[in-house]
């Protein structure tokens, strides 16, 4: 069976491999391969591409997880409480959303961090990431609060899941008394490696940076917050743990997490 990764553009990301290396483990002859498609190719690509026999299931990355609600039959709980899909299984004719970002990426911010009931978290971002992190992150912390380059989106966001938000252009200040920072947008994504979204100043010690970018490893916003003698978690086991939950919904078997992570991080370092 044929697995995509759809989204655009798509020649960065590390999910071939990490999906391929597990495939291989459990003796699968499945291929997972990247699929670039324009935003306004998607819905042909879908009826295409995507609703055919050898397809088996697929991954949804950016700027598809929003405008991918409208497109699939079915939404499972885990993509309508997210607002986004990032997991397509097809199968018995019908094409199913899932959200496994957040599950995935709390997963990461938990083993990282330890106990994080009492936090006041800032999430920066609005889009499908940040949609799927902020419903899993309201109920977990003490606070939570959304900043957004577009307000609107952020204000969108924060009352659907009932919290606070700001703009990340004129709120900055809020950073300083938060003990996470999210950041769920992609500035500071490769090639652009020297942006972050917020200003350094904000950052201090005690802080954790949790970016969901995982190339590169280490983004501009991550090293602020070591220089500011903080803490940083990068993106790439947020990666492998909604990976995970992906593969077991396409196939019923639960992959190695270790296994995957070891491919992407080995494709990482492969391109540097």
């Amino acid at each position: 069976m044929k697995f995509y990764l759809l989204g655009y553009p798509v020649g960065h990301s590390v999910s071939p491999p990490m999906h391929n290396a597990a495939f291989n483990e459990l003796g699968m002859s499945h291929e997972y391969s990247s699929l670039g498609v324009e935003p306004s190719k998607l819905a042909e690509i879908i009826s295409t591409r995507i609703r055919a026999d050898e397809f088996g299931g697929g991954s949804v990355t950016i700027p598809h997880k929003i405008e991918m609600l409208r497109l699939v039959d079915e939404l499972d709980e885990s993509a309508e409480m997210a607002g986004a899909v990032n997991t397509l299984q097809w199968k018995d004719g019908v094409l199913t959303g899932y959200n496994t970002d957040a599950t995935g990426g709390v997963r990461a911010l938990i083993e990282s961090y330890g106990d994080i009931s009492q936090t006041n978290t800032v999430l920066l971002g609005a889009g499908g990431a940040a949609n799927a992190l902020a419903a899993q992150l309201k109920p977990r912390v003490k606070e939570l609060t959304i900043l957004n380059r577009t307000e609107e989106k952020a204000r969108a966001l924060a009352e659907r899941i009932g919290t606070n938000f700001g703009s990340i252009i004129r709120d900055q200040a809020l950073i300083e008394s938060a003990d996470i920072i999210v950041n769920a947008t992609s500035v500071g994504m490769h090639p652009n490696v020297g942006e972050s979204p917020i200003d350094k100043k904000y950052l201090h010690d005690g802080q954790m940076v949790f970016d969901i970018v995982y190339n590169p490893q280490k983004t501009q916003i991550m090293l602020d917050a070591e220089e500011a003698e903080g803490r940083s978690l990068g993106g790439l086991w947020m990666l492998v743990y909604q990976g995970v939950e992906a593969f077991e919904i396409w196939t019923g078997v639960r992959p190695s997490a270790q296994t995957m992570y070891d491919a992407a991080k080995m494709a990482l370092l492969e391109r540097h």
